[in-house]
């Protein structure tokens, strides 16, 4: 499929617009984008996080490959998707858009389309690229936006992939050790 303006459109969702899209759709299909991985490398300042108080958000980083959900749109309302995911997505954070090849999860086999998504951009002012396990739990623990508590966003995502069927390991650590700081489990409990 293109990604001319006449074709339906397919979104990538990595974080939040698996669970949240926020616009309708056709279609919906667990996909695979190579060349990115999902990882908490942008700060956020509004919607999980303040200015004093920032938190963390995921971003499609350069390497590796990234599970999530794709939506197709009908291509009466392209532009105005895209126009609400720009929105979105572009404002508060240090991502671009771009459009990429992913491998749909069909019966019988895969589909490759064209997606659109958002990438971090490195050169962006609230890139964090990798803090590391200790630090994005720190952050993620001490951020609440308008959007609620950062944790909240983590928990979420790691939900959503669990009920795709894919277990994120970095994402498993990450939660863990923000639930061991809440006291929800004890460190090392294996739960």
């Amino acid at each position: 499929m293109s990604s001319t303006e006449e074709s339906d459109l397919w979104v990538f969702g990595y974080g939040s617009l698996m669970w949240r899209p926020g616009f309708r759709y056709l279609d919906s299909s667990a996909a695979t984008l190579q060349g990115y991985h999902r990882s908490f490398c942008a700060y956020s300042h509004y919607y999980r996080g303040t200015p004093e108080s920032p938190g963390l958000v995921l971003g499609l980083d350069k390497g590796g490959s990234c599970l999530g959900q794709a939506f197709r749109v009908a291509s009466a309302r392209r532009k105005e998707v895209v126009a609400y995911l720009d929105e979105r997505e572009l404002g508060n954070y240090a991502y671009q858009p771009a459009f990429l090849p992913i491998a749909l999860d069909r019966v019988g086999g895969t589909e490759t389309v064209t997606t659109y998504t958002f990438v971090a951009d490195p050169t962006h002012p609230l890139y964090t690229g990798d803090l590391g396990i200790e630090r994005s739990a720190s952050l993620i623990m001490g951020a609440s936006g308008v959007a609620g508590l950062n944790r909240d966003y983590l928990i979420n995502t790691v939900r959503h992939l669990e009920q795709l069927g894919f277990i994120e390991d970095e994402l498993h650590a990450l939660l863990q050790e923000v639930e061991s700081r809440t006291g929800l489990i004890e460190v090392g409990s294996g739960i």
